[in-house]
């Protein structure tokens, strides 16, 4: 089975070093701090995550899932030229991180999942590459509250990469847990039965995130709180290969730094 999701967007201006030389960040760590749009040196990357996955065994109990992640950088280019007609004239970055996700039901109510990835990146304006690797865990325990069935959600990630051309290496990990809880309250749209539900997430960082805003000077975050609304589909809708199964938006901030966020999957 294959399987492309649409990742969540940042509306900020994120970047990690503001260098254009020396800024590897906003695309080695594409895949795994979601799409949006990142500030290096006074130029616009707006990255477009592609989430691809195959699952390689499935049963009732546990799953093993080959993912092929994607993503696309294109400079001078934001979300507000599309209404336009504006569309990028090329792709400025180019990440891919394929990796194994293993997951698996410890019981009825809980699911394990781990998964590792290494992948290459490159930045067809400069020519800088790395070499990109992530391993993660995560814990999801649903439990009875009424009729609103909330689930619980823990995971703790880090990714890294390694330069080809001058050996620059960073890191970029967290902890992440939330609950995402629903209304109990259905309507029907398109076919589709539709329930709304809320979620909250803290986020801590074991490395600290430096956000850049084109207006204002960087910030180094440490930890962040989002809460958010998101609409639930019975059943994914789009194309053959584009499903989305959430849409929502949600409103993240933390020392200094505030992040809307356009959400097309599960928040958490």
């Amino acid at each position: 089975m294959t399987r492309l999701r649409v990742l969540s967007v940042f509306l900020l201006f994120i970047g990690l070093p503001a260098s254009a030389e020396t800024d590897y960040s906003h695309y080695a760590f594409s895949n795994y701090l979601g799409s949006g749009i990142y500030r290096t040196a006074g130029q616009n990357a707006t990255v477009v995550n592609i989430p691809l996955s195959f699952d390689l065994q499935r049963s009732e109990e546990e799953s093993l899932v080959l993912r092929t992640p994607v993503s696309m950088g294109f400079f001078n280019f934001t979300w507000s030229d599309l209404p336009d007609g504006e569309f990028p004239s090329s792709v400025g970055t180019l990440s891919v991180t394929p990796g194994l996700e293993y997951r698996v039901k410890t019981a009825d109510n809980h699911e394990f999942q781990t998964y590792a990835d290494l992948g290459f990146g490159t930045n067809f304006t400069n020519g800088n590459d790395v070499i990109i690797y992530s391993a993660g865990m995560s814990s999801l325990l649903s439990f009875d509250f009424g009729d609103s069935e909330p689930l619980w959600v823990n995971r703790i990630f880090f990714a890294g990469y390694n330069t080809l051309d001058d050996e620059v290496s960073e890191t970029y990990s967290a902890v992440q847990s939330g609950i995402d809880i629903g209304t109990n309250y259905f309507f029907q749209m398109g076919g589709v039965e539709v329930e709304p539900r809320f979620f909250v997430a803290g986020y801590w960082y074991f490395d600290r995130l430096k956000f850049t805003t084109p207006f204002e000077e960087d910030v180094l975050v440490a930890s962040s709180l989002e809460v958010g609304l998101t609409l639930a589909f019975s059943k994914p809708i789009g194309w053959d290969l584009i499903n989305i199964e959430r849409f929502g938006l949600s409103y993240r901030g933390g020392d200094g730094v505030e992040v809307w966020r356009l959400i097309f999957e599960f928040p958490i």
